[in-house]
């Protein structure tokens, strides 16, 4: 069996700053079942990524709610192989409907 990638680091373009220190990348680890419930009563699907986001990086979820739109766009296109072939899917048809 080929080796999966465990982790991706996503550099920010722009820095954000959480209890008093700035934070210019985040390390995220592969998605877990139990991941999946991070944010499944949440309604608003913005809000369930940022939780989700914050889950895999193990961060508060007001950094990723601080994050630049550019840098949440580089985070979404980072960790998806981290997340499953179903994420991945779901990527790949997201693009191709924009």
């Amino acid at each position: 069996m080929a080796d999966k990638q465990k982790s991706v680091t996503v550099d920010l373009d722009f820095p954000v700053t959480f209890d008093g220190r700035e934070i210019g990348s985040l390390t995220f680890r592969r998605m877990k079942a139990k991941d999946a419930l991070v944010a499944e009563d949440e309604p608003n699907k913005a809000r369930a990524g940022y939780l989700m986001f914050a889950a895999l990086a193990g961060v508060d979820v007001a950094v990723t709610e601080e994050l630049d739109i550019e840098d949440i766009e580089k985070v979404g296109e980072a960790i998806v192989p981290l997340m499953g072939k179903s994420a991945r899917a779901a990527m790949e048809k997201a693009k191709a409907t924009a």
